[in-house]
């Protein structure tokens, strides 16, 4: 009990002082463990290179990334100049420029960048939240890959010099801009029209969103005058020596959107005019590259990035928890807290084990998922590619639900403090956490793909046996009921008919689907546990 007083001592100064202080990697040993188990010999490497990144995320960049999210600051639109030309000057904050370009200088997609380099410093990089950095990260991750496929033209090598290397000094952004007003995630239905004259591409037509509208570079979709079929291109912002002018390719950017997160990255409506393309790959094969190489890329990283916020939110909830007192006790004490935060340390631990061990063994497919599952190879490397392209739209939708869920545990423990933007980051962080469930497919629609998957592959890959494969490893009280529950959601005709039968079982391929990847990222968990002891 206390007594009246009108000098009352309490303050944050504990908590704040370390906040201030936390290191990302050095604050984090399981994701120290993790690493080490999953990247191996590569380990010396990379601690090296990580404690040095994460002192610039863990202050400098840290400081940046939350001076510029303030609603003020929020990116704007000037689409004239003073004489009346058209320009769509995108207007950012000097802090996200800075931000922007000392980390896209860490050239993350050189050649001299190993993977597993790349996806640590992407991890240490994302628990700012988006900051403008992190969609364009991952954009421009998708589009190098897509040009290391396809760059046989010297405006497509160039693109990819400037993207992976930089050119004078000036490393590229890339984005991707495939929705239209229509349908986002309905790729086929694009109505953008590309029309070839005398060799040259030009584009017609609106793309509804536009992330990263910033970007020097975007993949559009687009189908070729008279074709059904979607082709890919790459555009580029600029012509040559047009950008310090304010001279677009032909295109115009006709509003940002007001979102309710990632809200210091622009996401805008483009009309294409006649915008220079450069075709990426085979004309009727643009679906195909979209998803197996540029959306896979992408749905990797929303699991990265989903573990990114959850390890930040958990570390600082956990701290709070230890430093806050309530009741003549700190709140951390109180077993209905400790069971929060156990909840939370584990699902944050288990995606960031489970995110580790699927990009392993992405990183072992040859050719990735560009072979589709009708590609003639054995059935042994065909399941293999079928695990791991199933597995990447499980976790893309797991991970970035289970996100949320960690986000909003971690608020509540803050009380009221939880939902104030300038005591935490963890409302910013929460904010861009329900965008990443929608970004590269909502859940509905990748659920209806994988059930799809399922079907086409149950000739030559029995549900079961995915399921087997996938929790290879695992306890059969985990495997068995898993394996039942696949056969018989598989065998229903699909999930677009809205009977009641249907209803029920789109509700059970929903939990199923939930469960299977909660089982294989606990799985990586107990792998990392069990087999690394950390030094």
């Amino acid at each position: 009990m206390s007594f009246p007083s009108s000098d009352n001592p309490y303050s944050f100064d504990d908590f704040l002082e370390w906040r201030n202080n936390a290191d990302y990697f050095l604050e984090d040993p399981f994701f120290q463990k993790v690493v080490r188990y999953y990247a191996e010999e590569e380990w010396p490497m990379l601690d090296k290179e990580a404690r040095k990144l994460s002192h610039k995320v863990s202050f400098r960049w840290k400081n940046l990334a939350e001076q510029a999210a303030v609603p003020e600051k929020r990116p704007y639109m000037v689409h004239y100049d003073g004489h009346n030309n058209r320009i769509d000057r995108i207007v950012r904050p000097l802090e996200t420029l800075i931000l922007e370009k000392e980390v896209f200088s860490e050239k993350l997609f050189s050649d001299a960048t190993t993977p597993f380099e790349k996806l640590v410093k992407m991890y240490l990089i994302y628990q700012n939240g988006e900051a403008c950095i992190s969609c364009p990260v991952t954009c421009t991750e998708g589009l190098v890959a897509l040009l290391e496929y396809y760059a046989d033209t010297p405006e497509l090598k160039k693109i990819l010099t400037h993207c992976k290397e930089g050119i004078n000094k000036d490393i590229a952004i890339g984005s991707q801009f495939l929705s239209e007003i229509q349908g986002g995630s309905d790729i086929p239905a694009n109505l953008v029209e590309a029309v070839e004259k005398d060799g040259t591409w030009r584009l017609y037509g609106d793309k509804f969103f536009c992330s990263a509208t910033h970007a020097d570079y975007a993949v559009v979709t687009a189908k070729p005058k008279g074709s059904k079929k979607v082709a890919i291109f790459v555009v580029p912002a600029w012509l040559e020596g047009n950008k310090e002018k304010e001279i677009r390719n032909n295109y115009t950017i006709n509003r940002i959107k007001w979102k309710m997160g990632t809200s210091e990255l622009t996401t805008a409506e483009i009309s294409y005019n006649g915008a220079i393309a450069y075709p990426v790959g085979p004309l009727e094969k643009g679906v195909a590259n979209v998803t197996g190489i540029v959306l896979t890329y992408s749905r990797l990283t929303v699991a990265i990035t989903s573990a990114a916020f959850m390890a930040r939110a958990v570390r600082e909830a956990g701290e709070y928890s230890r430093r806050r007192s309530a009741f003549g006790l700190p709140i951390g004490e109180f077993p209905l807290v400790k069971l929060q935060l156990n909840r939370i340390e584990t699902m944050s631990r288990q995606t960031i084990a489970g995110a580790f061990k699927l990009y392993k063994e992405f990183l072992g497919l040859d050719d990735g998922l560009r072979k589709g599952m009708d590609a003639d190879e054995p059935v042994d490397m065909k399941q293999k590619r079928f695990n791991i392209r199933e597995l990447i739209m499980l976790q893309k939708i797991t991970a970035s639900w289970d996100c949320t869920d960690v986000l909003r545990t971690a608020m509540s423990i803050f009380g009221g403090h939880g939902v104030m933007e300038d005591f935490s980051c963890l409302p910013r962080l929460y904010r861009d956490a329900a965008i990443n469930e929608l970004w590269e497919g909502p859940r509905n629609v990748l659920l209806t793909q994988i059930h799809r998957d399922f079907q086409r592959a149950a000739s030559w890959y029995a549900p079961a046996d995915v399921v087997a494969n996938i929790l290879k490893g695992a306890d059969a009280s985990a495997t068995d009921p898993l394996q039942k529950e696949a056969e018989e959601l598989v065998a229903h005709p699909g999930l677009v008919m809205p009977d009641e039968k249907t209803m029920d079982i789109c509700e059970r391929w929903d939990r199923f689907c939930h469960d299977l990847t909660h089982a294989f990222q606990g799985l990586a968990l107990a792998e990392v546990e069990k087999t690394c002891v950390f030094l």
